[in-house]
């Protein structure tokens, strides 16, 4: 594993130790990459709940509650899908913060509109709180993969930083 993901995900370790919070992660076209980082820091168990890898629609539909209206009129790729594998994912946990990530990690099924390394993440939080962000990577499969899981983990930094600064 990339070196610099498993430095990120011992920094989101410490920082969501230090407040006391456990964090779910709901994933499509990082395929698990997002938790297997996170699983990779000795004690994880202790602020990581579970990941859900929900890379098929009916995934998402049947474990997080993402609405087939959703999917229909957005698409997988889309800010709506992505704020509802966040709600499906705490709904599920005892989670306190929890991230979701859906993209076109290619080779192929991108589009004029959504393009091959286009990715949506969504962070939030138990009280309602969400940010999401479209990114758009350059690279093979395995390299939008690998930015996506970095740009999650970034995300999750991020928002703990400020968390730990209230």
């Amino acid at each position: 594993m990339n070196p610099s993901i498993v430095e990120k995900s011992q920094s989101l370790g410490k920082a969501l130790a230090q407040v006391r919070w456990r964090l779910v992660t709901a994933e499509s076209c990082t395929g698990g990459g997002v938790a297997a980082a996170i699983t990779a820091v000795p004690d994880s168990s202790r602020w990581f709940e579970y990941g859900i890898v929900s890379y098929a629609n009916a995934a998402k539909q049947k474990l997080l509650g993402v609405s087939e209206q959703a999917l229909t009129h957005h698409g997988a790729v889309s800010e709506p899908v992505v704020i509802e594998m966040v709600d499906g994912a705490l709904a599920l946990s005892d989670a306190d913060i929890a991230v979701s990530v859906s993209g076109i990690a290619g080779p192929g099924g991108g589009t004029a509109g959504k393009p091959v390394g286009s990715v949506w993440f969504c962070w939030g939080t138990r009280d309602g709180r969400r940010i999401t962000r479209l990114h758009h990577f350059d690279g093979d499969r395995l390299g939008i993969q690998e930015q996506a899981i970095m740009a999650a983990l970034d995300g999750l930094v991020d928002w703990m930083s400020h968390e730990n600064t209230v």
